[in-house]
């Protein structure tokens, strides 16, 4: 029974991330960069300005809502997760280093995929009977068109409660355990027959964190958002760097790898990766599993945002794509390009690969720092897509039944630590990717509305300094 189930998904996961789906994701992310005048490039230096330039800015949210900070390291908490350690691995030793270049070019549309979702979330968000502000797809698909398309926001949301038990829980927790176990076992803290106790104990404890974070509501998940992702983000970006500048004469050959093994991979990769296709399909799918470009679900947290200006929130969207893609997966590829370690192209890899770039480089001391990141970046994933669910199953049912769903969510933690999750991450990566496709209906046919906003924005500014 269950190899049937695996034998269906996997057909069905083939044509969701397949070439169809990938054409449907650009060509989204095109035509909305098309109608807003690419802004993504047109208003880079503004974006910037208005998201990295207002970090250190101290704001107070209103009661039941984040600050535009806590409301974008909360969407980033579930964005910068193992994806950025692990899927760029994998995209390298599937598709060769020429999928980079694909991750670039989905990330660059995914600015303005991003954005757009961002500006409509804030746009057409409600007030829950808890006073606190919700939105995401659903919110704008009901609030934004007919009563004939309320149909995607349901869909949506039925689609993000399944997700986020795999692919924002399980999965996770499963990533953390392997690396403090490794980490335990390298420097023989534990032997390998106590491994499996390890696991529960971790699952415990992963447990309880969760709960005491998510039960806090919106403002705790905003405040350990605040202060995880920029620590954990910092500690990766550093020792990343470290490893390029070690390896800086391997940088030149590098690039020149990836940008002709974008259109020529047979040429990089010895002929194991012979198709164009496979680096491009595999290159833009790791990258939007990474930024959630055209998924909706950073969206959620956005609209959790104490602003008034939509289009202002939007920039946030631009700078998590940047900072996700543009530079932390770039860094992840660098690491383990530049270091020359051995690549098995054409077959699956993990984090082990990405592991491996910083501890050819460093030795093998740096596994502890680099399972400490790991920890953070799966755990805060845990922390976002707790609360993406959250406003899933309350969108569906009611806000009372929202503390209910984040006992079970914490949970699935312990199932997570103790048992092998092959089929459950299958089966959550298909999810996750029918999550995409009545949030891009709804931003298509909410277009309109995007270019407005972003219009009438601009027309304001102008006038103000008039």
């Amino acid at each position: 029974m269950l190899q049937t189930v695996e034998s269906v998904n996997t057909v069905i996961n083939n044509f969701i991330w397949g070439v169809p789906a990938m054409i449907c994701i650009i060509g989204v992310g095109l035509f909305l960069s098309i109608r807003t005048k690419f802004i993504q490039f047109r208003k880079f230096p503004t974006a910037m300005k208005q998201t990295v330039g207002k970090v250190f800015e101290k704001k107070e949210a209103k009661a039941g809502a984040l600050t535009p900070f806590q409301a974008v390291c909360t969407a980033l908490s579930a964005t910068v997760g193992t994806g950025n350690i692990a899927g760029v691995a994998g995209a390298i030793a599937i598709g060769g280093p020429g999928a980079v270049f694909w991750m670039w070019i989905s990330a660059f549309l995914g600015m303005c995929t991003k954005f757009s979702e961002v500006i409509l979330a804030v746009h057409f968000r409600e007030r829950n009977k808890d006073g606190e502000l919700v939105g995401g797809p659903m919110y704008y698909i009901k609030n934004g068109l007919s009563k004939k398309w309320r149909f995607l926001a349901v869909l949506f949301a039925i689609f993000g409660v399944f997700t986020v038990f795999g692919t924002g829980n399980a999965t996770q927790v499963n990533t953390i355990t392997a690396a403090i176990n490794s980490a335990l076992t390298n420097y023989n803290i534990i032997p390998e027959s106590s491994v499996s106790t390890s696991n529960i104990v971790i699952g415990i404890i992963i447990m309880l964190l969760v709960g005491c974070v998510l039960l806090g509501g919106v403002k705790r998940i905003g405040k350990v958002s605040e202060k995880l992702v920029p620590f954990m983000a910092v500690l990766y970006i550093i020792l990343a760097i470290g490893v390029v500048v070690l390896n800086a004469d391997h940088v030149p050959g590098v690039f020149k790898n990836i940008i002709h093994g974008a259109f020529n991979p047979s040429a990089v990769t010895g002929g194991v990766v012979g198709s164009f296709f496979t680096s491009m399909t595999k290159g833009v799918s790791r990258g939007i599993f990474s930024n959630e470009a055209g998924l909706g679900t950073g969206s959620i947290a956005h609209a959790c945002a104490d602003t008034n200006e939509p289009v202002k929130q939007g920039f946030f969207g631009i700078f998590e794509v940047f900072a996700d893609t543009i530079i932390i997966c770039t860094l992840t590829a660098l690491v383990i390009l530049c270091s020359g370690v051995p690549v098995t192209f054409g077959e699956a890899a993990g984090a082990e690969l990405t592991i491996l770039g910083f501890t050819s480089t460093y030795g093998n001391w740096v596994s502890i720092f680099t399972a400490v990141a790991m920890c953070c970046f799966a755990f805060s994933t845990i922390i976002g897509w707790g609360l993406y669910g959250a406003r899933c199953i309350e969108f569906l049912f009611s806000s009372k039944v929202v503390k209910p769903f984040m006992v079970v969510y914490s949970l699935v933690a312990i199932v997570g630590a103790t048992m092998d999750l092959g089929l459950v991450w299958g089966i959550s990566d298909t999810c996750n990717g029918l999550m995409a496709i009545p949030n891009l209906i709804g931003v298509f046919l909410l277009s309109g509305t995007v270019a407005r906003l972003v219009k009438e924005y601009f027309a304001k500014k102008k006038e103000e300094k008039c």
